[in-house]
């Protein structure tokens, strides 16, 4: 899977907040991270009611996601180098979105980069993956993997398994293939429901 960075610009409001949360989940579970989507969200978040709270309202501003090797990056620029974020305290400001005291909590870092015209707050978080364009979910995926690769080899061969299990163990079998393969669409970013869905269909036409 590759995972190219992508970005989105936007006005920095609070009504905007909620819907670049939807958008930074769509985007990760796409990439297959959907164990990261909570944490990103809550950092997409804080980093943009800072921008909103030290530069000001409507500030134009960008979101970026990239994989930083195995580690998920996402930067949020704005055009004003000078105002910093501040880290506040949840103690002095409980209703002001918490600034970095959160990001700094479930994040594994984060820092301040300054240009000349610009700053990027950024933050990194640690995903499962052994490579920046590989899978995560452990096990069960690389099973998965090694099964649909089989069975690709299977079907291009025409050939038939003549073997016989009892049917106890063979249901067993077959539900920790399906489980296998829900964690492999999930790792890859597919919609489980929808795959399900599209196998119901096929099976019920006898295809």
């Amino acid at each position: 899977m590759v995972r190219r960075p992508w970005e989105l610009s936007f006005p920095a409001e609070p009504r905007e907040v909620a819907g670049l949360r939807r958008v930074v989940r769509l985007h990760l579970k796409f990439w297959g991270l959907p164990r990261q989507c909570e944490v990103a969200e809550l950092c997409v978040g804080e980093l943009v009611t800072n921008v909103i709270r030290h530069v000001g309202l409507g500030t134009r501003t960008t979101v970026r996601l990239s994989m930083n090797g195995t580690y998920l990056r996402i930067e949020v620029s704005d055009p004003e180098c000078h105002a910093l974020p501040k880290r506040a305290t949840a103690v002095v400001e409980p209703e002001s979105g918490r600034g970095l005291v959160l990001v700094e909590g479930v994040a594994d870092r984060w820092g301040i980069l300054q240009g000349a015209d610009h700053k990027v707050t950024w933050c990194e978080i640690a995903t499962d993956l052994t490579a920046p364009n590989g899978h995560g979910g452990g096990l069960r995926v690389d099973r998965a993997e090694s099964m649909i690769s089989l069975y690709g080899a299977v079907a291009s061969a025409r050939a038939v398994n003549a073997s016989r299990l009892a049917t106890a163990v063979a249901k067993e079998a077959v539900v920790d293939v399906i489980v296998d393969l829900l964690h492999w669409m999930e790792a890859h970013g597919y919609d489980a429901d929808d795959v399900l869905d599209t196998a119901q269909v096929r099976f019920d036409a006898g295809l």
